[in-house]
């Protein structure tokens, strides 16, 4: 997901280039303002950590733009390309490390785990809005 600061800053194309770049395939993706609900579904296991109202009152704050990726350990791939939650300590190349300066404010969110994953996927999309397609690079990303 790119959050609302990413979306406000003009950062949707830099990130999906970056995930496109590295061979990962887009299979669904839209616009939004996320509504309370969601929100408070997706990041339910911070309920009750201090930062928890701030972050939910900010992916509210405006459209989020949010992304299905596919492609051999991808959750693993985007969180190593997203870098560190806080900016600070994200390792240059990173989108954090490139494109952020505060863990608040820190352009964009990736499930930490496939089953993560699995659940924030079905959160947002219904299974109608996947689109299954063959990337013509395929056989060239893998053996």
């Amino acid at each position: 997901m790119v959050k609302p600061d990413g979306v406000a800053r003009g950062l949707v194309g830099e990130v999906v280039r970056r995930f496109e770049r590295k061979g990962l395939k887009l299979v669904a993706a839209k616009l939004e303002k996320v509504p309370e609900k969601r929100v408070l579904e997706q990041y339910r296991e911070h309920i009750g950590k201090p930062f928890f109202p701030s972050l939910c009152h900010f992916i509210e704050s405006g459209p989020c733009f949010l992304m299905v990726w596919e492609g051999r350990d991808a959750v693993s791939v985007v969180r190593r390309m997203i870098g560190s939650t806080n900016p600070a300590e994200a390792a240059a190349g990173t989108l954090r490390g490139d494109l952020a300066l505060d863990t608040g404010r820190n352009v964009v969110h990736a499930s930490d785990s496939p089953a993560s994953a699995a659940r924030e996927i079905s959160l947002h999309f219904s299974p109608e809005e996947i689109v299954a397609y063959k990337r013509v690079d395929e056989p060239s990303l893998y053996e």
